[in-house]
């Protein structure tokens, strides 16, 4: 028998131990900047190697600046410190060496016999009288060089000067007081050296300019204005001092102080020499005033019969070497 074939429109049951296929799924479309994260993190490689590169750069520059600054250093201390404070121990010994030349200077010129002493003739027994009279005794020598008959007036002077303060006094006469120790020093300047001589520094520049004050005001009375005082100072900052110090003492002002008034101030000694030649030259008296910071007084300068030179010590002398 012929089997029939089932109709066109039936459908065909599949299998019950047949797997079903899984539905076709459509693609995503990528999401918006996906495509561009590779580029921007190939930048960001490159700028951070960049960064990178510079930075080490930077510290091998950093550390090669570092050693070249020790080295600086190391040869700064192993140099000039010790170079510095070999020159430093000779300068200190130089000094102490023209401190003690200038004492002996000082010392020497003391015992030299610059002042003519008053000659005493003893008379001969051939002169006595034959009636057994005896001449009459000498008298007794007074002070020393100029200043031998002044001495009552110089010390009356000095006694003043240690009394109160004259503020208003006339110019040229002096306004402070004069310490104990100044007018001592002034009583032997004048009277036991002559006028010409070293004495000790009164220990700072200002007190020099005191002492020197009186002495000017002295030496006005007694030779008018017929001398010059004359200042050697080797720095500006010493003739400095020196002018206020004397403008303060005295009543001064600037007009005083120049080549044709009564202070002169000199940093060169050869000029302060050639300027007291000229004095004399014209009949006038000069007083060279020496300051303590110098370190020696040119032998030239012993020839003129007013001078005063102020002698530091060696704490003086190192503290005015501190302050320049």
């Amino acid at each position: 028998m012929t089997e029939t074939p089932p109709p066109l429109d039936a459908t065909v049951e599949a299998p019950a131990d047949v797997p079903a296929l899984p539905e076709p799924q459509t693609p995503e479309p990528p999401a918006p900047g996906a495509m561009a994260t590779g580029p921007q993190e190939e930048l960001l490689s490159l700028a951070l190697a960049e960064l990178r590169t510079r930075r080490d750069q930077l510290q091998q520059e950093i550390s090669e600046l570092e050693q070249r600054r020790a080295q600086l250093e190391g040869e700064l201390t192993a140099g000039f410190t010790g170079q510095s404070d070999a020159i430093a121990r000779r300068v200190r010994g130089f000094q102490e060496y023209l401190v003690g030349a200038l004492q002996d200077l000082a010392a020497s010129a003391e015992q030299m016999d610059l002042v003519v002493q008053p000659v005493v003739v003893q008379p001969s027994p051939l002169d006595r009288t034959t009636g057994g009279e005896s001449a009459p005794p000498a008298a007794p020598p007074a002070a020393a060089g100029l200043f031998s008959a002044d001495e009552e007036l110089i010390r009356a002077r000095l006694k003043r000067f240690q009394g109160q303060p004259d503020f208003q006094a006339d110019p040229w006469q002096l306004r402070r007081t004069l310490e104990a120790a100044g007018a001592a020093l002034l009583d032997d300047w004048f009277l036991g050296q002559g006028g010409r001589g070293a004495q000790p520094s009164s220990g700072s520049r200002s007190r020099n300019a005191l002492v020197t004050a009186a002495a000017i005001a002295i030496l006005g009375e007694l030779y008018g204005e017929s001398f010059q005082t004359l200042v050697l100072a080797g720095q500006p900052e010493r003739l400095g001092e020196w002018r206020r110090g004397l403008q303060d003492c005295l009543g001064l002002t600037r007009d005083d102080f120049g080549p044709s008034s009564g202070i002169v101030l000199f940093e060169r000694p050869d000029a302060l020499i050639e300027r007291a030649d000229r004095l004399e030259e014209r009949g006038e008296l000069p007083f060279i005033v020496i300051d303590a910071a110098e370190r020696a007084i040119d032998i030239p300068v012993l020839q003129f019969p007013l001078w005063l030179a102020f002698a530091a010590g060696p704490d003086e002398l190192a503290l005015d070497d501190d302050l320049l």
